[in-house]
Formats: structure tokens, sequence, C-alpha cells
């Protein structure tokens, strides 16, 4: 079994947030990415859209995502999934920190993660 620590004072300044890049890290190929995301009070992370999914699971605190022409509160236990090319982005207007897990994939991810498995074919 391995476990990882969130390792608050690991995280990085980045992209309006801090964060922590959780996925891939030595020894565990996914065909997903992963990061540990906190928005302090009065952060906004920048908007923005890609060619994966992704999904936001809530552990603390409130804030809202933006996504397209609506505003949607996520609180902790809440999930929230982005369709691939939708431009969104996180506002936290509250006086705590919001914390979730950020997790994106697509099929670049899926075949690379497929073509370095044994028995893969090319």
């Amino acid at each position: 079994m391995t476990i990882r620590r969130r390792e608050p004072e690991n995280l990085v300044r980045a992209h309006g947030l801090d964060l922590r890049l959780l996925h891939p890290w030595p020894g565990l190929d996914t065909p997903f990415r992963g990061a540990w995301c906190v928005l302090r009070p009065g952060d906004v992370t920048e908007a923005h859209a890609h060619h994966e999914r992704e999904m936001f699971i809530a552990l603390s605190g409130r804030a809202e995502v933006v996504c397209g022409d609506g505003r949607y509160e996520l609180a902790a236990g809440d999930i929230a999934l982005m369709r691939a090319g939708v431009e969104h982005h996180i506002v936290n207007g509250h006086r705590e920190d919001f914390s979730y897990y950020a997790i994106w994939w697509g099929p670049q991810m899926a075949a690379e993660f497929l073509a370095g498995r044994p028995g893969a074919a090319s």
C-alpha cells in the first residue's frame, strides 16, 4: 500500500491557487492526472478550457465554479464534472479555504497509459 500525504508545505502557487500535482508519481502510472488544490479566501483561478474532461471533488470549504455562462456553488462532499472544451474557473468568495482534488483525463492519456502496459498493442 502507498499513502500519499497532503503535504501542505509542498503546495506551489500557480494558476491563481495553491496546488500539488499528485498523479503521476514514481511507481504509479494512471490513465489520468490529479492535483490537490487549495483556493484561499478571495482566490480566483485562471479561466481555461482543455481537451480533457475534469472532475473536482470538494474536500473542505465552499466556492463557486463558473462554467460557461453558469455559476454553481460547490461545497465539501460535492463533485463537479466539466466537459472538454468548456471554459471554467473557480472563485472563493468566502472566509475559509476551499480544498478540492482535481482529476483530468482524455483519450491521449489513456492511449499513453495503455501503450506502457505489458502486452499492449503498438
